[in-house]
């Protein structure tokens, strides 16, 4: 009875000192890389929607959000979308270009949806990606009805090429992008261009990051003069540039909070002109859609 219960022992302790080595084993050995998946998605909530300085929500809040996949080719292709109220607010009633589509009923587009392709390689070296694209902007239209052709469809096509960088704890890039269409319902606009450079700080305290831009819209093309629209009291021959093109600007700081959360606070603000007493990009209410004004803004990413 002794010598069986002897041996149980032994036997016992053989598999645990066998049990233990092989725990030791497991943690002596590197954790295993967590995958990466090549789609991300995100959602945002903004105070007001503003794109190249301009409101286009009308001052009002917008619901945003998109998702990309990104092959380690470097090859990309992403669907980003977002609440607008610019293309009803201009046909509108009260719009600079009142009208109905051909069904007799008001022109809208509440949505933007924006489809891009592209190829984003660190060419350079680390830190230092390239970026060529092409990003298609489309406006699920309910149909532009006849205005003389003073407007355009407000779908746009862009090529850009950016060039990201990282120096410690500045990162940003500078893009250009050449529009290949008319530039978001402005006649003869094709060719008009937008250069910006954005850069980025991060504190390294309280997960804060300072975000700094600006860029320059340059509207190419001939406005149209005529005799039923206020473009008709221009001067012959002004520009599309004389009267649209402008530099815009951000500052604003991001907060960091962990697990894809985080919340932004930005001023902005444009040089965008007056045209006979009113403004080049204007709401129905007659406000200056470019005016400097603050923004707050709330993003999970996923």
């Amino acid at each position: 009875m002794k010598a069986l219960q002897k041996t149980a022992i032994s036997a016992a302790a053989v598999a645990l000192l066998a049990s233990l080595s092989t725990v030791a084993f497991v943690a002596d050995e590197p954790a295993a890389e967590v995958e990466v998946s090549p789609i991300t998605a995100n959602v945002s909530v903004v105070s007001d929607y503003r794109y190249r300085g301009l409101s286009q929500s009308n001052f009002k809040p917008a619901i945003q959000g998109g998702f990309d996949y990104a092959h380690e080719s470097g090859f990309y292709i992403g669907n980003w979308n977002s609440s607008i109220s610019w293309i009803g607010d201009q046909y509108g009633p009260n719009g600079g270009f009142s009208g109905k589509n051909a069904a007799g009923t008001q022109v809208s587009a509440p949505i933007e949806m924006d489809f891009y392709a592209g190829f984003k390689k660190e060419l350079i070296g680390e830190g230092f990606a390239s970026d060529f694209g092409f990003l298609q902007y489309y406006y699920p239209t309910s149909g532009i009805p006849n205005t003389g052709g003073y407007t355009a469809n407000p779908n746009t096509s862009e090529v850009y090429a950016a060039q990201n960088f990282t120096f410690g704890p500045v990162t940003g890039f500078a893009k250009v992008s050449y529009a290949v269409s008319t530039l978001f319902g402005t006649v003869n606009s094709t060719g008009s261009y937008y250069p910006d450079l954005t850069m980025n700080y991060d504190t390294g305290v309280w997960g804060l990051a300072l975000n700094g831009h600006v860029g320059y819209q340059y509207v190419a093309g001939n406005v149209k003069n005529g005799s039923t629209n206020w473009v008709a009291s221009l001067p012959n021959g002004t520009t599309n540039s004389s009267l649209y093109s402008y530099t815009d600007w951000k500052l604003g700081v991001t907060k960091d909070f962990g697990a894809g959360l985080s919340a932004a606070v930005a001023y902005v603000g444009t040089n965008a002109a007056t045209a006979l007493g009113a403004y080049s990009y204007s709401s129905p209410s007659g406000k200056n859609l470019g005016k400097a004004g603050g923004l707050i803004s709330l993003t999970k990413t996923f």
